[in-house]
């Protein structure tokens, strides 16, 4: 294994931090620096000196209206006596943190951040690919048979399904009582 193997924070961790805010897939400020580990403030004040390196599709900072939403998705009454409105930062302004923090952790936390980003834009992509594929094969086969048509509407289900978290499943089969098998 070699140490660009090594995750420093669990995936799903990462992947629990980010958000959809104005349509973007987004990464909070204090999200951030507990990744990094440094205090928000610290980070707030490293990106405010290299204020130029963040335009507004890279970092903005969040209305109440926003963040009281994000709260409310997230099930969560308070996030630790917030001061300020939380700052976002899309995955070119946590690509461009890179270059504004040294430590090796953030190094380290920086990588694995852009390598769940270009998964989630991976599977996104195929998910649309695939939806994109049935409906032109639909259009091909609609006036061919009235049949397809049931076969398509469980397609549909099928992908509905796929896009809802999974449920976990008993096992199905036998098992021996010697434990060989």
């Amino acid at each position: 294994m070699s140490k660009d193997d090594v995750q420093v924070v669990p995936e799903e961790i990462v992947m629990n931090k980010i958000f959809v805010v104005r349509g973007q897939k987004v990464m909070l400020d204090r999200d951030l620096a507990g990744l990094y580990q440094v205090s928000t403030g610290n980070l707030n004040k490293s990106v405010s000196r290299n204020i130029k390196r963040f335009p507004d599709d890279f970092m903005f900072q969040l209305s109440n209206e926003e963040f009281k939403d994000l709260i409310f998705q997230n099930g969560t009454s308070s996030w630790g006596g917030t001061r300020k409105l939380p700052y976002a930062f899309t995955d070119q302004g946590v690509a461009m943190l890179s270059g504004i923090l040294n430590s090796e952790r953030a190094i380290a936390v920086n990588i694995q951040i852009m390598r769940v980003f270009t998964r989630i834009r991976q599977m996104l992509s195929d998910n649309m690919e695939l939806r994109l594929d049935i409906e032109n094969i639909k259009k091909k086969l609609h006036h061919q048979d009235k049949n397809m048509e049931i076969v398509f509407q469980y397609l549909d289900e099928l992908l509905e399904k796929k896009d809802q978290p999974a449920e976990s499943r008993k096992s199905i089969g036998y098992k021996l009582k010697s434990g060989k098998e």
